[in-house]
This record gives C-alpha cells, structure tokens and sequence, in this order.
C-alpha cells in the first residue's frame, strides 16, 4: 500500500475513534493513522480498544487499535478522570486493550488503568 493510501485509510479510522472519545470526553484528539509493519506503513488498525496511560502532562484516555497503535485520546486529565472516561467507553462497548504498552505518536508507553492503588 502507498503512504498516501494508508494515510487516507488510517485517517477514516482514526477519525471514528475520535467522535467516539469526543462523544464520552467531550474533547478529542486525533493522534495516529498510520503504524510501520515490517519496513511498510499501514493504516491503524479498525478495531478499537481502550487503555489510560500517564503522559508528561497527566493522565490520558486512549483508543487503541489490536496492535496498541493510538488513534485518539482525551486531553490530559487527573487519573480519577481519565479512568471515568475509560470507564464510560467500556460501557459504550469499547473492549480494554489487554497489551501492556501502546504506541502514542513516536513514543511507546505502558497502560495503568489495571494499576492497584497504594491508597487502598
């Protein structure tokens, strides 16, 4: 597939991964529509699944495809409320990413929303 092609594609997927977060979020953010797969790009992938991860500026809801490669995510937010948005796009009948780290733009970072609490 041609870069532009997989751009294209990648873009149609990750933008209905974007309405979903807005839908639940109120804010989203497109991130990822293409990933590398041996030497070629690819679109992300049309599933989604759903994780949190602790970015530089706090906490972020994410929509993963099965390979972990971000296509949205809510704004940076404090842990109790990204999981409550993590927690609505469960309801929604978004599946948890069950892998233990994602691909979000150039970095690759781990899941925490099945962290135990020190606080209980």
């Amino acid at each position: 597939m041609q870069y532009f092609q997989a751009v294209q594609q990648g873009k149609q997927r990750a933008s209905k991964s974007q309405m979903k977060m807005f839908e639940v979020a109120g804010f989203s953010m497109l991130t990822l529509t293409t990933k590398k797969v041996d030497g070629s790009f690819q679109p992300v992938g049309e599933e989604e699944l759903t994780a949190v991860i602790d970015s530089a500026d706090g906490y972020v809801a994410i929509i993963v495809d099965n390979d972990g490669f971000t296509k949205a995510q809510s704004k940076a937010v404090e842990k109790e409320v990204a999981l409550s948005i993590f927690k609505k796009l469960r309801d929604s009948g978004i599946e948890e990413y069950p892998g233990k780290e994602i691909q979000i733009w150039s970095e690759t970072r781990p899941t925490i929303q099945n962290e135990v609490s020190s606080s209980s």
